[in-house]
């Protein structure tokens, strides 16, 4: 007869191998989000020549999807605190990859647009639901969203190389439409992975957080909304038009290739992705304060930096300023995730990414209509002027002498 601690033991490590895959999928869904959702900045540029326009022209089609993105947010977070988030995760992988594949096949522009704006709408499924999922061990919260940072930002970086090789290859529908079809069958292995799983944290762990007083909360509150605002304003705004950037400023380097264009974007965003597999670990052994405030300083430099700068200072300047970007992400995320329970965990995510993804919506006009005055020079210096209220936030995030004295350790928040 079987041993039943051998038993015991065999279903655990079966247990664990299969949490390890399904938050593989995870990430690797976190790098399907990011790309998705950056797909049309590198392929407006092949898009807009083939239909004889201006690149300031149909970059606005793009706006209701950034939109959705984040309003979105808010009823996933609602359904994550009330039905199987692993559900929610299979309905996220497969409406992305359809809505991917319609918008490659559209014909026109009311077409194009209701079908980046489809994207959003799934897309907006995914940081909500992911998050709550991944938080429910405190201690070891800042590695494990430092990990799945990493795969976002990989996804990031990787939609500029592979929008800008389809698009030279094959043509722009191919860059909507081969991501979707890997997100369809992303969403049918996490279907077979998650099978009978609840989607809830463990009971031990779902009540893990800091209860504060009630001004310490407010007072945390207004910095997270300052550092989500300006955060996703500048980051939006990096991302999209850095093909643009390079693509200008970089003529001698680049040629006028999509597919080297989108290289050098990949190979900035690849190396500053590492970011938060450095922060998140930080966070998990230092004070927040600790690692937030020089993060949100040294932005400020750089990003004024990448109005001026040329050839390979340009290049080496808009890495590093990519690095803080991303760096600053797992921070917000660990805000929430370390102060707010189970019950209303996912939808603190919701309010969290419709802030962000909200300001960063703002950022088609805004890059936009920088294009169409005065092109990304001032852009930048706009951004750098944002970049002052990061940073004036994380100099009034508090110390941990006075979070231990507004909070204690498991009761609820």
């Amino acid at each position: 007869m079987p041993n039943p601690a051998q038993e015991s033991q065999r279903e655990s490590q079966q247990d664990a191998q299969r949490q390890r895959r399904i938050i593989g999928m995870l990430n690797f869904g976190h790098a399907m989000d990011h790309l998705a959702m950056l797909i049309f900045p590198t392929a407006v540029l092949s898009l807009s020549a083939a239909w004889g326009r201006n690149y300031s022209e149909p970059l606005p089609l793009a706006l209701p999807g950034f939109i959705a993105f984040g309003a979105g947010s808010l009823p996933s977070g609602w359904l994550g605190d009330r039905m199987n988030r692993h559900h929610l995760m299979i309905i996220y992988f497969i409406g992305l990859g359809l809505a991917c594949i319609a918008t490659g096949l559209t014909q026109g522009e009311w077409q194009l647009m209701a079908g980046m704006t489809l994207i959003g709408v799934f897309a907006s499924i995914y940081h909500t639901i992911d998050n709550s999922l991944l938080v429910a061990e405190p201690a070891r919260m800042g590695r494990v969203l430092g990990v799945n940072g990493l795969f976002g930002n990989f996804g990031v970086a990787f939609a500029a190389l592979l929008t800008g090789a389809l698009c030279d290859l094959i043509s722009w529908r191919a860059a909507f439409i081969v991501p979707g079809v890997v997100s369809l069958a992303a969403g049918l292995v996490y279907w077979k992975l998650s099978a009978g799983l609840s989607g809830k944290a463990a009971a031990k762990t779902a009540k893990r957080a800091v209860a504060l007083d009630r001004r310490m909360m407010l007072r945390l509150f207004l910095i997270l909304v300052g550092s989500t605002l300006a955060g996703g304003v500048i980051f939006s705004a990096t991302t999209i038009s850095m093909p643009k950037v390079f693509a200008e400023r970089l003529p001698e380097l680049l040629g006028k290739s999509g597919l080297g264009v989108g290289a050098i974007v990949c190979a900035i965003y690849v190396l500053a992705a590492f970011a938060q597999m450095l922060v998140g670990p930080m966070i998990d052994r230092m004070a927040m304060r600790r690692v937030f405030l020089p993060i949100a300083a040294l932005q400020i430099p750089l990003i004024l930096g990448a109005a001026y700068f040329e050839g390979w200072l340009l290049i080496v300047n808009a890495l590093l300023m990519m690095f803080l970007v991303f760096g600053q992400i797992p921070i917000n995320d660990a805000m929430v995730g370390r102060y707010t329970t189970e019950q209303y965990r996912s939808r603190a995510f919701a309010l969290r990414y419709l802030l962000s993804f909200g300001a960063s919506a703002t950022a088609i006009p805004l890059v936009a209509a920088f294009y169409r005055s005065g092109g990304s020079r001032p852009m930048f210096v706009a951004l750098g002027c944002i970049s002052l209220l990061t940073f004036a936030v994380a100099l009034a995030f508090p110390d941990e002498d006075k979070l231990n004295a507004s909070g204690m350790q498991g009761a609820p928040a």
